[in-house]
């Protein structure tokens, strides 16, 4: 079995719901167990453009721990086909979105294709992942970046609310 970590995160059509199904969906998966999951963070919009200038909703953004016994490509496609199931669109770069499921990290595999990235390439500079990912794996290190913890600062953590505690699958 791989240890596997992945963003999910929403703005739209119910956010909390849609984030919290998709922690049912990732516990879903075949060949996978749904062993951690975080509490629901409220976020600012980061480097999400609005449209014909309308307001962007905040983000509700958590992580989950997974042991998979699949590849890391076939979770990232798995992870896909969840957005897709939940009506995800792709108009432009970083538009809102009812789903988001990143594959953040695998093992402690390093990869750089065309259609995977691990370390996801962001996540080391984006709060909203670093907070939930530390929450439920607070002494975890990663490949290329190092520790979760060193890399939280004052300026990634602002306007992120932590909402609510779930409970471990």
């Amino acid at each position: 079995m791989h240890q596997a970590f992945v963003a999910l995160g929403s703005n739209l059509q119910n956010p909390v719901a849609q984030v919290e199904k998709a922690f049912s969906a990732l516990a879903g998966l075949p060949k996978t167990r749904l062993v951690k999951k975080s509490s629901l963070y409220r976020t600012a919009p980061v480097d999400c453009p609005s449209e014909a200038g309308s307001e962007v909703p905040d983000f509700i953004n958590a992580v989950a721990e997974v042991q998979t016994a699949l590849s890391a490509q076939d979770l990232l496609l798995a992870l896909h086909a969840i957005e897709n199931e939940a009506g995800r669109e792709r108009p432009y770069v970083n538009a809102p979105r009812v789903l988001d499921c990143d594959l953040l990290l695998y093992d402690d595999m390093v990869i750089k294709s065309d259609k995977l990235t691990l370390p996801h390439p962001r996540m080391h500079i984006r709060g909203f992942v670093l907070l939930p990912l530390f929450e439920i794996a607070p002494q975890l290190s990663m490949p290329v970046h190092g520790s979760i913890a060193l890399l939280i600062s004052s300026e990634l953590s602002k306007d992120i609310t932590k909402l609510s505690i779930t409970n471990p699958s």
